[in-house]
Protein backbone atom coordinates (compact mmCIF):
# COMPACT_ATOMS: atom_id res chain seq x y z
CA UNK A 1 0.00 0.00 0.00
CA UNK A 2 1.50 3.33 -1.05
CA UNK A 3 1.56 6.51 1.03
CA UNK A 4 -1.12 8.25 -1.02
CA UNK A 5 -3.62 5.43 -0.42
CA UNK A 6 -2.87 5.40 3.33
CA UNK A 7 -3.59 9.11 3.58
CA UNK A 8 -6.86 8.80 1.67
CA UNK A 9 -8.02 5.86 3.80
CA UNK A 10 -7.60 7.97 6.93
CA UNK A 11 -10.10 10.59 5.76
CA UNK A 12 -12.78 8.42 4.16
CA UNK A 13 -16.30 9.53 5.18
CA UNK A 14 -18.79 7.25 6.94
CA UNK A 15 -21.44 7.95 4.28
CA UNK A 16 -22.97 6.12 1.31
CA UNK A 17 -21.33 6.54 -2.07
CA UNK A 18 -19.27 5.01 -4.87
CA UNK A 19 -15.53 4.35 -5.12
CA UNK A 20 -13.35 4.06 -8.24
CA UNK A 21 -10.14 1.99 -8.10
CA UNK A 22 -7.31 2.99 -10.47
CA UNK A 23 -4.16 1.25 -11.71
CA UNK A 24 -0.70 2.69 -12.37
CA UNK A 25 -1.83 4.11 -15.71
CA UNK A 26 -4.67 5.97 -13.99
CA UNK A 27 -7.21 3.65 -15.65
CA UNK A 28 -10.34 2.85 -13.66
CA UNK A 29 -10.30 -0.91 -13.10
CA UNK A 30 -13.14 -1.33 -10.61
CA UNK A 31 -16.23 0.58 -9.47
CA UNK A 32 -18.15 -0.29 -6.32
CA UNK A 33 -20.72 1.19 -3.97
CA UNK A 34 -21.30 1.02 -0.23
CA UNK A 35 -23.58 2.19 2.55
CA UNK A 36 -20.42 3.23 4.43
CA UNK A 37 -17.49 4.17 2.21
CA UNK A 38 -15.11 4.27 5.17
CA UNK A 39 -15.57 0.60 6.10
CA UNK A 40 -15.86 -0.83 2.61
CA UNK A 41 -12.81 0.76 0.98
CA UNK A 42 -10.61 0.05 4.01
CA UNK A 43 -11.61 -3.62 3.91
CA UNK A 44 -9.71 -4.07 0.62
CA UNK A 45 -6.39 -3.03 2.17
CA UNK A 46 -6.76 -4.60 5.65
CA UNK A 47 -7.49 -8.13 6.72
CA UNK A 48 -7.51 -11.31 4.65
CA UNK A 49 -8.79 -11.37 1.07
CA UNK A 50 -9.26 -14.26 -1.30
CA UNK A 51 -6.77 -14.71 -4.13
CA UNK A 52 -9.03 -13.05 -6.68
CA UNK A 53 -9.45 -9.90 -4.57
CA UNK A 54 -5.72 -9.85 -3.86
CA UNK A 55 -5.09 -9.56 -7.61
CA UNK A 56 -7.35 -6.53 -7.75
CA UNK A 57 -5.67 -4.90 -4.75
CA UNK A 58 -2.19 -5.51 -6.21
CA UNK A 59 -3.14 -3.40 -9.23
CA UNK A 60 -4.64 -0.49 -7.24
CA UNK A 61 -2.37 2.56 -7.22
CA UNK A 62 -5.02 5.14 -6.32
CA UNK A 63 -8.75 5.52 -5.76
CA UNK A 64 -11.45 8.17 -5.83
CA UNK A 65 -14.85 8.29 -4.18
CA UNK A 66 -18.14 10.10 -4.69
CA UNK A 67 -20.45 10.66 -1.73
CA UNK A 68 -24.21 10.32 -2.30
CA UNK A 69 -27.18 11.26 -0.13
CA UNK A 70 -28.72 7.76 -0.12
CA UNK A 71 -28.01 4.14 -0.92
CA UNK A 72 -30.29 4.15 -3.97
CA UNK A 73 -28.39 7.12 -5.38
CA UNK A 74 -25.17 5.15 -4.86
CA UNK A 75 -26.66 2.14 -6.68
CA UNK A 76 -27.76 4.24 -9.66
CA UNK A 77 -24.43 6.09 -9.76
CA UNK A 78 -22.52 2.79 -9.64
CA UNK A 79 -24.39 1.46 -12.68
CA UNK A 80 -23.80 4.68 -14.62
CA UNK A 81 -20.08 4.74 -13.78
CA UNK A 82 -19.67 1.11 -14.86
CA UNK A 83 -21.41 1.87 -18.13
CA UNK A 84 -19.18 4.91 -18.67
CA UNK A 85 -15.77 3.44 -17.77
CA UNK A 86 -16.29 -0.29 -18.49
CA UNK A 87 -13.83 -1.41 -15.75
CA UNK A 88 -12.19 -4.75 -16.38
CA UNK A 89 -12.95 -6.14 -12.90
CA UNK A 90 -16.68 -5.36 -13.08
CA UNK A 91 -17.21 -8.55 -15.05
CA UNK A 92 -20.78 -9.17 -13.94
CA UNK A 93 -21.94 -5.83 -15.32
CA UNK A 94 -20.14 -5.97 -18.65
CA UNK A 95 -22.21 -8.74 -20.21
CA UNK A 96 -24.89 -6.79 -22.06
CA UNK A 97 -27.10 -9.66 -23.10
CA UNK A 98 -29.85 -9.07 -25.59
CA UNK A 99 -32.71 -11.52 -25.47
CA UNK A 100 -34.58 -12.79 -28.52
CA UNK A 101 -38.19 -11.80 -29.19
CA UNK A 102 -40.79 -12.87 -31.69
CA UNK A 103 -42.02 -9.92 -33.71
CA UNK A 104 -44.94 -9.49 -36.09
CA UNK A 105 -43.90 -6.62 -38.37
CA UNK A 106 -46.17 -3.68 -39.16
CA UNK A 107 -45.66 -4.01 -42.94
CA UNK A 108 -48.56 -4.11 -45.36
CA UNK A 109 -47.89 -7.85 -45.73
CA UNK A 110 -46.60 -8.67 -42.20
CA UNK A 111 -43.91 -11.21 -41.34
CA UNK A 112 -43.10 -13.18 -38.18
CA UNK A 113 -39.41 -12.86 -37.33
CA UNK A 114 -36.95 -13.47 -34.47
CA UNK A 115 -35.21 -10.28 -33.34
CA UNK A 116 -33.04 -9.05 -30.47
CA UNK A 117 -33.90 -5.35 -30.87
CA UNK A 118 -37.13 -3.87 -29.59
CA UNK A 119 -38.02 -0.68 -31.46
CA UNK A 120 -40.96 1.72 -31.48
CA UNK A 121 -42.01 0.72 -34.99
CA UNK A 122 -45.66 -0.36 -34.46
CA UNK A 123 -44.63 -4.02 -34.60
CA UNK A 124 -45.99 -6.56 -32.10
CA UNK A 125 -43.30 -8.04 -29.82
CA UNK A 126 -43.60 -11.24 -27.80
CA UNK A 127 -41.06 -12.46 -25.27
CA UNK A 128 -38.35 -12.27 -24.24
CA UNK A 129 -37.09 -15.78 -24.92
CA UNK A 130 -33.81 -16.16 -22.97
CA UNK A 131 -33.00 -19.09 -25.25
CA UNK A 132 -32.85 -18.32 -28.97
CA UNK A 133 -33.62 -21.96 -29.75
CA UNK A 134 -36.93 -21.63 -27.90
CA UNK A 135 -37.77 -18.54 -29.97
CA UNK A 136 -36.90 -20.30 -33.22
CA UNK A 137 -38.83 -23.45 -32.34
CA UNK A 138 -41.90 -21.37 -31.48
CA UNK A 139 -41.55 -19.45 -34.75
CA UNK A 140 -41.25 -22.72 -36.68
CA UNK A 141 -44.44 -23.92 -35.05
CA UNK A 142 -46.30 -20.68 -35.85
CA UNK A 143 -45.02 -20.77 -39.43
CA UNK A 144 -46.73 -24.12 -39.86
CA UNK A 145 -49.98 -22.87 -38.35
CA UNK A 146 -50.29 -19.35 -39.74
CA UNK A 147 -49.34 -18.54 -43.37
CA UNK A 148 -47.75 -15.08 -43.12
CA UNK A 149 -45.17 -14.23 -45.78
CA UNK A 150 -41.62 -15.45 -45.11
CA UNK A 151 -39.43 -13.56 -47.64
CA UNK A 152 -37.64 -10.32 -46.75
CA UNK A 153 -38.43 -8.80 -50.13
CA UNK A 154 -41.33 -9.64 -52.40
CA UNK A 155 -40.23 -12.04 -55.18
CA UNK A 156 -41.90 -12.16 -58.60
CA UNK A 157 -43.28 -15.67 -58.13
CA UNK A 158 -44.48 -17.92 -55.33
CA UNK A 159 -41.91 -19.92 -53.39
CA UNK A 160 -41.82 -23.31 -51.68
CA UNK A 161 -43.60 -21.96 -48.57
CA UNK A 162 -46.68 -21.26 -50.70
CA UNK A 163 -46.76 -24.85 -51.94
CA UNK A 164 -46.34 -26.04 -48.32
CA UNK A 165 -49.38 -23.94 -47.31
CA UNK A 166 -47.18 -21.82 -45.04
CA UNK A 167 -47.62 -18.61 -47.07
CA UNK A 168 -50.59 -17.05 -48.88
CA UNK A 169 -48.33 -15.86 -51.73
CA UNK A 170 -48.95 -12.08 -51.50
CA UNK A 171 -46.19 -11.65 -54.08
CA UNK A 172 -48.59 -13.01 -56.74
CA UNK A 173 -52.07 -13.26 -55.21
CA UNK A 174 -53.92 -10.42 -53.47
CA UNK A 175 -54.19 -10.83 -49.68
CA UNK A 176 -56.56 -8.46 -47.92
CA UNK A 177 -55.80 -6.49 -44.78
CA UNK A 178 -58.67 -8.29 -43.03
CA UNK A 179 -57.02 -11.67 -43.72
CA UNK A 180 -53.65 -10.48 -42.45
CA UNK A 181 -55.17 -8.94 -39.32
CA UNK A 182 -57.05 -12.17 -38.60
CA UNK A 183 -53.79 -14.15 -38.81
CA UNK A 184 -51.94 -11.61 -36.63
CA UNK A 185 -54.73 -11.78 -34.05
CA UNK A 186 -54.53 -15.58 -34.01
CA UNK A 187 -50.76 -15.43 -33.44
CA UNK A 188 -51.27 -12.87 -30.66
CA UNK A 189 -53.88 -15.08 -28.99
CA UNK A 190 -51.61 -18.11 -29.32
CA UNK A 191 -48.56 -16.41 -27.75
CA UNK A 192 -50.63 -14.86 -24.97
CA UNK A 193 -51.61 -18.26 -23.62
CA UNK A 194 -54.37 -19.28 -26.00
CA UNK A 195 -52.58 -22.24 -27.55
CA UNK A 196 -54.73 -24.72 -25.58
CA UNK A 197 -57.89 -23.51 -27.31
CA UNK A 198 -56.12 -23.65 -30.67
CA UNK A 199 -54.94 -27.18 -29.94
CA UNK A 200 -58.48 -28.25 -29.06
CA UNK A 201 -59.77 -26.66 -32.27
CA UNK A 202 -57.18 -28.62 -34.27
CA UNK A 203 -58.27 -31.83 -32.52
CA UNK A 204 -61.86 -31.23 -33.58
CA UNK A 205 -60.73 -30.60 -37.16
CA UNK A 206 -58.61 -33.76 -37.06
CA UNK A 207 -61.54 -35.88 -35.91
CA UNK A 208 -63.77 -34.34 -38.57
CA UNK A 209 -61.20 -35.05 -41.31
CA UNK A 210 -60.88 -38.62 -40.05
CA UNK A 211 -64.67 -39.11 -40.14
CA UNK A 212 -64.65 -37.84 -43.71
CA UNK A 213 -61.87 -40.38 -44.55
CA UNK A 214 -59.46 -37.53 -45.33
CA UNK A 215 -56.63 -39.31 -43.56
CA UNK A 216 -53.85 -37.25 -45.11
CA UNK A 217 -55.38 -34.04 -43.71
CA UNK A 218 -56.02 -35.76 -40.36
CA UNK A 219 -52.35 -36.82 -40.16
CA UNK A 220 -51.22 -33.27 -40.94
CA UNK A 221 -53.44 -31.89 -38.14
CA UNK A 222 -52.22 -34.58 -35.75
CA UNK A 223 -48.59 -33.57 -36.46
CA UNK A 224 -49.44 -29.94 -35.75
CA UNK A 225 -51.03 -30.89 -32.42
CA UNK A 226 -47.98 -32.92 -31.43
CA UNK A 227 -45.70 -30.03 -32.37
CA UNK A 228 -47.70 -27.65 -30.18
CA UNK A 229 -47.39 -30.07 -27.28
CA UNK A 230 -43.65 -30.46 -27.84
CA UNK A 231 -42.96 -26.73 -28.01
CA UNK A 232 -45.54 -25.11 -25.73
CA UNK A 233 -46.65 -27.68 -23.18
CA UNK A 234 -43.43 -29.31 -22.09
CA UNK A 235 -42.98 -26.85 -19.23
CA UNK A 236 -44.50 -27.45 -15.86
CA UNK A 237 -47.33 -25.16 -14.73
CA UNK A 238 -45.95 -23.10 -11.88
CA UNK A 239 -48.67 -20.68 -10.79
CA UNK A 240 -52.39 -20.56 -11.42
CA UNK A 241 -52.62 -16.81 -11.92
CA UNK A 242 -51.60 -15.23 -15.23
CA UNK A 243 -49.15 -12.65 -13.82
CA UNK A 244 -45.79 -12.35 -15.57
CA UNK A 245 -42.99 -12.76 -13.04
CA UNK A 246 -39.22 -13.01 -12.84
CA UNK A 247 -37.92 -15.16 -9.97
CA UNK A 248 -34.36 -14.56 -8.73
CA UNK A 249 -32.17 -16.84 -6.68
CA UNK A 250 -28.42 -16.66 -6.04
CA UNK A 251 -25.59 -18.58 -4.45
CA UNK A 252 -21.97 -17.65 -3.77
CA UNK A 253 -18.73 -19.31 -2.73
CA UNK A 254 -14.99 -18.58 -2.94
CA UNK A 255 -15.54 -15.09 -4.35
CA UNK A 256 -17.86 -16.27 -7.14
CA UNK A 257 -21.61 -15.75 -7.49
CA UNK A 258 -24.26 -17.48 -9.57
CA UNK A 259 -27.62 -15.81 -10.21
CA UNK A 260 -30.53 -17.78 -11.64
CA UNK A 261 -33.56 -16.03 -13.10
CA UNK A 262 -36.75 -17.96 -13.85
CA UNK A 263 -39.00 -16.30 -16.44
CA UNK A 264 -42.67 -17.03 -15.76
CA UNK A 265 -45.07 -15.98 -18.48
CA UNK A 266 -48.80 -16.68 -18.41
CA UNK A 267 -48.29 -18.92 -15.39
CA UNK A 268 -45.61 -21.05 -17.05
CA UNK A 269 -41.89 -21.34 -16.45
CA UNK A 270 -40.74 -20.72 -20.01
CA UNK A 271 -36.96 -20.53 -19.52
CA UNK A 272 -34.18 -19.56 -17.16
CA UNK A 273 -31.11 -17.34 -17.33
CA UNK A 274 -27.83 -18.24 -15.61
CA UNK A 275 -25.08 -15.72 -14.84
CA UNK A 276 -21.81 -16.75 -13.19
CA UNK A 277 -19.19 -14.16 -12.23
CA UNK A 278 -16.55 -13.14 -9.65
CA UNK A 279 -17.48 -10.43 -7.16
CA UNK A 280 -15.57 -8.15 -4.79
CA UNK A 281 -18.28 -6.53 -2.62
CA UNK A 282 -20.72 -7.93 -0.08
CA UNK A 283 -22.95 -10.63 -1.64
CA UNK A 284 -26.25 -8.83 -1.01
CA UNK A 285 -24.95 -5.57 -2.50
CA UNK A 286 -23.53 -7.42 -5.51
CA UNK A 287 -26.94 -9.03 -6.04
CA UNK A 288 -28.67 -5.62 -5.90
CA UNK A 289 -26.24 -4.26 -8.50
CA UNK A 290 -26.87 -7.28 -10.72
CA UNK A 291 -30.67 -6.90 -10.62
CA UNK A 292 -30.44 -3.17 -11.32
CA UNK A 293 -28.17 -3.73 -14.29
CA UNK A 294 -30.32 -6.64 -15.48
CA UNK A 295 -33.30 -4.38 -16.07
CA UNK A 296 -31.99 -0.84 -16.46
CA UNK A 297 -28.83 -1.34 -18.52
CA UNK A 298 -29.61 -4.56 -20.38
CA UNK A 299 -33.04 -3.22 -21.40
CA UNK A 300 -34.69 -6.38 -20.16
CA UNK A 301 -38.48 -5.77 -19.99
CA UNK A 302 -39.77 -5.55 -16.44
CA UNK A 303 -42.58 -7.96 -15.49
CA UNK A 304 -45.45 -7.09 -13.21
CA UNK A 305 -43.73 -8.73 -10.26
CA UNK A 306 -40.17 -9.67 -9.27
CA UNK A 307 -39.54 -12.29 -6.58
CA UNK A 308 -36.20 -12.13 -4.72
CA UNK A 309 -34.76 -14.08 -1.77
CA UNK A 310 -34.09 -12.72 1.70
CA UNK A 311 -32.04 -10.80 2.78
CA UNK A 312 -32.25 -8.75 -0.43
CA UNK A 313 -33.42 -5.17 0.03
CA UNK A 314 -36.70 -5.44 -1.86
CA UNK A 315 -37.79 -1.92 -0.90
CA UNK A 316 -34.66 -0.46 -2.48
CA UNK A 317 -35.21 -2.54 -5.62
CA UNK A 318 -38.87 -1.53 -5.73
CA UNK A 319 -37.88 2.13 -5.67
CA UNK A 320 -35.17 1.57 -8.28
CA UNK A 321 -37.23 -0.52 -10.74
CA UNK A 322 -40.69 0.94 -10.09
CA UNK A 323 -42.31 -2.51 -10.06
CA UNK A 324 -43.60 -4.83 -7.35
CA UNK A 325 -40.54 -6.52 -5.77
CA UNK A 326 -41.45 -9.12 -3.17
CA UNK A 327 -39.66 -11.47 -0.79
CA UNK A 328 -42.04 -14.45 -0.44
CA UNK A 329 -42.02 -16.28 2.92
CA UNK A 330 -44.48 -19.09 2.25
CA UNK A 331 -46.40 -20.93 -0.41
CA UNK A 332 -45.67 -21.64 -4.06
CA UNK A 333 -43.79 -18.37 -4.60
CA UNK A 334 -41.38 -19.22 -1.78
CA UNK A 335 -40.83 -22.65 -3.36
CA UNK A 336 -39.97 -21.00 -6.67
CA UNK A 337 -37.36 -18.77 -5.05
CA UNK A 338 -35.85 -21.77 -3.22
CA UNK A 339 -35.81 -23.68 -6.51
CA UNK A 340 -33.92 -20.81 -8.18
CA UNK A 341 -31.43 -20.75 -5.27
CA UNK A 342 -30.98 -24.52 -5.48
CA UNK A 343 -30.29 -24.31 -9.20
CA UNK A 344 -27.79 -21.51 -8.58
CA UNK A 345 -25.95 -23.65 -6.02
CA UNK A 346 -25.82 -26.63 -8.37
CA UNK A 347 -24.61 -24.50 -11.28
CA UNK A 348 -21.91 -22.95 -9.10
CA UNK A 349 -20.65 -26.37 -7.99
CA UNK A 350 -20.73 -27.79 -11.52
CA UNK A 351 -18.80 -24.93 -13.06
CA UNK A 352 -16.24 -24.34 -10.33
CA UNK A 353 -13.80 -26.84 -11.76
CA UNK A 354 -14.12 -25.20 -15.20
CA UNK A 355 -13.62 -21.73 -13.72
CA UNK A 356 -10.51 -22.78 -11.84
CA UNK A 357 -9.20 -24.50 -14.95
CA UNK A 358 -9.75 -21.35 -17.01
CA UNK A 359 -8.02 -19.22 -14.37
CA UNK A 360 -5.12 -21.66 -14.38
CA UNK A 361 -4.75 -21.15 -18.15
CA UNK A 362 -5.10 -17.36 -18.08
CA UNK A 363 -4.50 -15.05 -15.13
CA UNK A 364 -2.48 -17.57 -13.11
CA UNK A 365 -0.35 -18.35 -16.15
CA UNK A 366 0.25 -14.59 -16.56
CA UNK A 367 1.27 -14.30 -12.92
CA UNK A 368 3.64 -17.25 -13.23
CA UNK A 369 5.14 -15.80 -16.40
CA UNK A 370 5.81 -12.55 -14.54
CA UNK A 371 7.52 -14.51 -11.76
CA UNK A 372 9.74 -16.35 -14.25
CA UNK A 373 10.78 -13.05 -15.87
CA UNK A 374 11.12 -11.31 -12.46
CA UNK A 375 8.74 -8.52 -13.50
CA UNK A 376 5.37 -7.32 -12.28
CA UNK A 377 2.40 -9.37 -13.50
CA UNK A 378 2.11 -8.55 -17.24
CA UNK A 379 -1.64 -8.02 -17.42
CA UNK A 380 -1.35 -6.48 -20.90
CA UNK A 381 0.88 -8.27 -23.41
CA UNK A 382 1.45 -7.01 -26.97
CA UNK A 383 3.07 -9.41 -29.45
CA UNK A 384 4.50 -8.77 -32.95
CA UNK A 385 5.30 -10.94 -35.95
CA UNK A 386 6.48 -10.19 -39.50
CA UNK A 387 5.45 -11.97 -42.68
CA UNK A 388 6.75 -11.85 -46.27
CA UNK A 389 7.76 -14.18 -49.08
CA UNK A 390 11.21 -13.29 -50.45
CA UNK A 391 10.59 -9.68 -49.49
CA UNK A 392 7.30 -9.28 -51.38
CA UNK A 393 4.34 -7.57 -49.71
CA UNK A 394 6.07 -7.36 -46.30
CA UNK A 395 3.65 -6.92 -43.42
CA UNK A 396 3.64 -7.06 -39.66
CA UNK A 397 0.90 -7.75 -37.15
CA UNK A 398 0.28 -7.10 -33.48
CA UNK A 399 -2.03 -9.00 -31.14
CA UNK A 400 -3.01 -8.06 -27.59
CA UNK A 401 -3.58 -10.44 -24.69
CA UNK A 402 -5.15 -9.04 -21.51
CA UNK A 403 -4.98 -11.30 -18.45
CA UNK A 404 -4.13 -14.25 -20.67
CA UNK A 405 -7.03 -13.80 -23.12
CA UNK A 406 -6.86 -12.39 -26.65
CA UNK A 407 -8.52 -8.98 -27.09
CA UNK A 408 -9.19 -8.99 -30.83
CA UNK A 409 -10.63 -5.48 -31.03
CA UNK A 410 -7.11 -4.19 -30.26
CA UNK A 411 -5.29 -6.24 -32.91
CA UNK A 412 -3.44 -4.12 -35.49
CA UNK A 413 -2.06 -4.73 -39.01
CA UNK A 414 0.92 -2.92 -40.56
CA UNK A 415 1.96 -2.57 -44.19
CA UNK A 416 5.71 -2.06 -44.19
CA UNK A 417 6.55 1.24 -45.88
CA UNK A 418 10.27 2.00 -45.50
CA UNK A 419 12.01 -1.39 -45.68
CA UNK A 420 13.04 -2.79 -49.06
CA UNK A 421 13.65 -6.49 -49.43
CA UNK A 422 13.47 -9.29 -46.86
CA UNK A 423 15.01 -7.52 -43.82
CA UNK A 424 13.27 -8.88 -40.71
CA UNK A 425 15.27 -6.73 -38.28
CA UNK A 426 14.50 -3.41 -40.00
CA UNK A 427 10.87 -4.47 -40.40
CA UNK A 428 10.70 -5.02 -36.64
CA UNK A 429 12.27 -1.58 -36.06
CA UNK A 430 9.70 0.11 -38.27
CA UNK A 431 6.64 -1.51 -36.75
CA UNK A 432 7.80 -1.01 -33.13
CA UNK A 433 8.55 2.64 -33.92
CA UNK A 434 5.16 3.22 -35.55
CA UNK A 435 3.22 1.43 -32.82
CA UNK A 436 4.70 3.16 -29.78
CA UNK A 437 5.01 6.59 -31.34
CA UNK A 438 1.25 6.42 -31.77
CA UNK A 439 0.75 5.07 -28.24
CA UNK A 440 2.69 8.01 -26.80
CA UNK A 441 1.01 10.56 -29.07
CA UNK A 442 -2.55 9.39 -28.34
CA UNK A 443 -2.05 8.46 -24.68
CA UNK A 444 -2.94 4.80 -25.24
CA UNK A 445 -2.18 2.21 -22.51
CA UNK A 446 1.38 0.91 -22.54
CA UNK A 447 1.88 -2.85 -22.36
CA UNK A 448 3.38 -4.57 -19.33
CA UNK A 449 5.30 -6.90 -21.66
CA UNK A 450 6.20 -6.87 -25.36
CA UNK A 451 6.74 -10.17 -27.17
CA UNK A 452 8.49 -10.36 -30.54
CA UNK A 453 8.37 -13.46 -32.69
CA UNK A 454 12.09 -13.99 -33.16
CA UNK A 455 15.36 -14.37 -31.35
CA UNK A 456 18.29 -12.05 -30.48
CA UNK A 457 18.26 -10.01 -33.70
CA UNK A 458 14.58 -9.06 -33.53
CA UNK A 459 14.85 -8.38 -29.79
CA UNK A 460 17.86 -6.13 -30.26
CA UNK A 461 16.15 -4.14 -33.03
CA UNK A 462 12.98 -3.64 -30.97
CA UNK A 463 14.87 -2.68 -27.78
CA UNK A 464 16.99 -0.16 -29.66
CA UNK A 465 13.88 1.67 -30.87
CA UNK A 466 12.12 1.52 -27.49
CA UNK A 467 15.02 2.65 -25.35
CA UNK A 468 17.17 4.88 -27.58
CA UNK A 469 14.53 6.47 -29.83
CA UNK A 470 11.42 6.59 -27.67
CA UNK A 471 12.85 6.50 -24.16
CA UNK A 472 10.55 3.68 -23.03
CA UNK A 473 11.45 1.07 -20.43
CA UNK A 474 9.11 -1.85 -21.17
CA UNK A 475 10.06 -5.49 -20.56
CA UNK A 476 10.58 -7.29 -23.88
CA UNK A 477 11.07 -10.95 -24.64
CA UNK A 478 11.59 -13.02 -27.78
CA UNK A 479 10.16 -16.35 -28.89
CA UNK A 480 12.42 -18.75 -30.75
CA UNK A 481 11.11 -21.69 -32.77
CA UNK A 482 12.49 -25.15 -33.40
CA UNK A 483 13.07 -26.76 -36.83
CA UNK A 484 9.38 -27.77 -36.93
CA UNK A 485 8.30 -24.15 -36.49
CA UNK A 486 6.99 -24.76 -32.97
CA UNK A 487 7.60 -22.60 -29.91
CA UNK A 488 10.98 -23.63 -28.56
CA UNK A 489 12.46 -21.07 -26.15
CA UNK A 490 11.53 -17.86 -24.34
CA UNK A 491 14.40 -15.33 -24.45
CA UNK A 492 14.73 -12.41 -22.02
CA UNK A 493 17.36 -10.01 -20.75
CA UNK A 494 20.29 -8.08 -22.19
CA UNK A 495 22.07 -9.99 -23.55
CA UNK A 496 19.12 -12.35 -24.19
CA UNK A 497 19.19 -15.63 -22.32
CA UNK A 498 16.84 -18.60 -22.32
CA UNK A 499 14.23 -18.51 -19.55
CA UNK A 500 13.75 -22.07 -18.28
CA UNK A 501 10.09 -23.05 -18.65
CA UNK A 502 8.63 -26.50 -18.25
CA UNK A 503 7.03 -27.65 -21.49
CA UNK A 504 3.89 -28.77 -19.60
CA UNK A 505 3.53 -25.55 -17.58
CA UNK A 506 0.64 -23.14 -18.10
CA UNK A 507 3.00 -20.21 -18.66
CA UNK A 508 4.64 -22.11 -21.56
CA UNK A 509 1.23 -22.91 -23.04
CA UNK A 510 0.39 -19.20 -22.74
CA UNK A 511 3.40 -17.99 -24.74
CA UNK A 512 2.72 -20.78 -27.22
CA UNK A 513 -0.85 -19.49 -27.70
CA UNK A 514 0.44 -15.94 -28.09
CA UNK A 515 3.00 -16.96 -30.71
CA UNK A 516 0.52 -19.07 -32.65
CA UNK A 517 -2.07 -16.28 -32.60
CA UNK A 518 0.23 -13.48 -33.78
CA UNK A 519 1.67 -15.75 -36.48
CA UNK A 520 -1.85 -16.69 -37.66
CA UNK A 521 -2.89 -13.04 -37.74
CA UNK A 522 0.22 -11.93 -39.69
CA UNK A 523 -0.04 -14.78 -42.21
CA UNK A 524 -3.74 -14.10 -42.79
CA UNK A 525 -3.05 -10.43 -43.47
CA UNK A 526 -0.19 -11.28 -45.83
CA UNK A 527 -2.36 -13.72 -47.78
CA UNK A 528 -5.06 -11.08 -48.11
CA UNK A 529 -2.58 -8.65 -49.66
CA UNK A 530 -1.12 -11.28 -51.97
CA UNK A 531 -4.62 -12.31 -53.01
CA UNK A 532 -5.42 -8.75 -54.01
CA UNK A 533 -2.15 -8.33 -55.92
CA UNK A 534 -2.88 -11.44 -58.00
CA UNK A 535 -5.73 -9.60 -59.68
CA UNK A 536 -3.69 -6.51 -60.51
CA UNK A 537 -2.27 -5.98 -63.99
CA UNK A 538 0.20 -3.59 -65.58
CA UNK A 539 -2.77 -1.65 -66.97
CA UNK A 540 -3.84 -0.55 -63.46
CA UNK A 541 -0.99 1.96 -63.12
CA UNK A 542 -1.51 3.70 -66.48
CA UNK A 543 -3.27 7.08 -66.23
CA UNK A 544 -6.53 7.13 -68.12
CA UNK A 545 -7.09 3.38 -67.87
CA UNK A 546 -9.86 2.57 -65.43
CA UNK A 547 -11.64 -0.66 -64.71
CA UNK A 548 -13.95 -0.30 -67.74
CA UNK A 549 -11.11 0.20 -70.26
CA UNK A 550 -9.00 -2.50 -68.64
CA UNK A 551 -11.81 -5.04 -69.05
CA UNK A 552 -12.37 -3.86 -72.64
CA UNK A 553 -8.71 -4.31 -73.56
CA UNK A 554 -8.33 -7.73 -71.92
CA UNK A 555 -11.58 -8.97 -73.42
CA UNK A 556 -10.51 -7.95 -76.94
CA UNK A 557 -6.78 -8.83 -76.85
CA UNK A 558 -6.96 -11.72 -74.32
CA UNK A 559 -3.55 -10.93 -72.72
CA UNK A 560 -1.07 -8.15 -71.89
CA UNK A 561 1.36 -9.61 -74.46
CA UNK A 562 -1.16 -9.15 -77.28
CA UNK A 563 -1.81 -5.55 -76.20
CA UNK A 564 1.96 -4.86 -76.32
CA UNK A 565 2.09 -6.21 -79.88
CA UNK A 566 -0.85 -4.08 -81.04
CA UNK A 567 -0.70 -0.59 -82.57
CA UNK A 568 -2.22 2.74 -81.59
CA UNK A 569 -4.69 2.34 -84.46
CA UNK A 570 -5.82 -1.02 -83.05
CA UNK A 571 -6.62 0.62 -79.71
CA UNK A 572 -8.37 3.59 -81.34
CA UNK A 573 -10.78 1.17 -83.03
CA UNK A 574 -11.97 0.21 -79.55
CA UNK A 575 -12.94 3.81 -78.82
CA UNK A 576 -9.82 4.69 -76.83
CA UNK A 577 -8.56 8.27 -77.48
CA UNK A 578 -5.25 8.54 -79.36
CA UNK A 579 -3.23 10.13 -76.50
CA UNK A 580 -4.36 7.39 -74.09
CA UNK A 581 -3.67 4.67 -76.69
CA UNK A 582 -0.12 5.99 -77.21
CA UNK A 583 0.42 6.10 -73.44
CA UNK A 584 -0.70 2.47 -73.08
CA UNK A 585 1.59 1.19 -75.86
CA UNK A 586 4.61 3.19 -74.65
CA UNK A 587 4.14 2.19 -71.00
CA UNK A 588 3.81 -1.53 -71.70
CA UNK A 589 6.85 -1.61 -73.99
CA UNK A 590 8.94 0.36 -71.46
CA UNK A 591 7.95 -2.10 -68.72
CA UNK A 592 8.95 -4.98 -70.98
CA UNK A 593 12.37 -3.43 -71.67
CA UNK A 594 13.07 -2.78 -67.97
CA UNK A 595 12.19 -6.35 -67.04
CA UNK A 596 14.60 -7.72 -69.63
CA UNK A 597 17.44 -5.58 -68.26
CA UNK A 598 16.87 -6.92 -64.73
Amino acid sequence: MNKQIKEKLAVLPAQPGCYLMKDKQDTIIYVGKSKLLKNRVRSYFTGANDQKTQRLVQEIEDFEYIVTSSEIEALILEMNLIKKYDPKYNILLKDDKSYPYLKVTSEEQPRLIVTRKVKKDKGKYFGPYPNVMAARETKKLLDRLYPLRKCNQMPDRVCLYYHMNQCLGPCVYPVSQETNQSIVQSITTFLNGGHKEIKNDLKNKMLKASDELDFERAKELRDQIQHIEAVMEQQKMTLNDQINRDVFGYAYDKGWMCVQVFFIRQGKLIERDVSLFPFFDEPDETFLSFVGRFYLHQNHPKPRQVLVPAPADNELLKELLDVDVTIPYRGRKKELVKLAEKNATIALEEKFSLIERDEERTIKAVEQLGDKLHIETPHRIEAFDNSNIQGTDPVSAMVVFIDGRPTKKEYRKYKIKDVKGPDDYETMREVIRRRYKRVLKEGLPLPDLIVVDGAKGQMSAALDVLENELGLDIPLCGLAKDDKHRTSDLLYGNPPAIVPLKRQSQEFYLIQRIQDEVHRFAITFHRQLRGKSVFKSELDVIPGVGEKRRKLLLKHFKSITEIKQSSVEDLKRLGIPEPTAEMIINHLNEESHENKEE
